[in-house]
């Protein structure tokens, strides 16, 4: 994976690099503070989830020979208390970061075909990531 490198500029606004010369900014919407200039970073964490669910249901199509056409992922992000999680294996005080998401498939599949593409969903690699043990170290040169 390459190197993403964030360069703060004005306001709010961060330019983002990757690649081989790619970028785009990342900013607050102004109720927050900033100018509205480009995503926030919640939306690039659901965009991050959501592009890959795609990809691995096309990836995962394709492989079997299936009539797949389209991938439509929507997707939500809230905090909620804890205790009030139901899908939540400890209940701590504080609050859990919950995500929803709606996978809609589309395309000449038979109802065994749909129900797979829905369990390999939830196996793309940013969900794996998501849902397991983060340690964010600092980089060494």
């Amino acid at each position: 994976m390459d190197e993403v490198v964030v360069t703060s500029g004005l306001n709010l606004q961060n330019s983002v690099s990757y690649g081989d010369g790619f970028s785009f900014t990342t900013d607050e919407p102004a109720r927050l503070g900033g100018d509205g200039a480009g995503a926030d970073p919640y939306t690039l964490v659901l965009a991050a989830l959501g592009s890959c669910i795609s990809m691995t249901l096309t990836l995962y199509a394709r492989r079997k020979g299936w009539a797949l056409e389209r991938v439509t992922v929507r997707l939500r992000q809230r905090r909620v208390h804890a205790k009030d999680c139901a899908e939540c294996e400890t209940k701590t005080d504080g609050f859990v970061h919950r995500i929803e998401r709606r996978v809609a498939i589309e395309g000449d599949l038979t109802d065994e075909q749909r129900a797979r593409l829905q369990e390999i969903a939830h196996k793309c690699p940013v969900h794996k990531t998501l849902t397991s043990e983060i340690v964010i170290a600092d980089l060494v040169e």
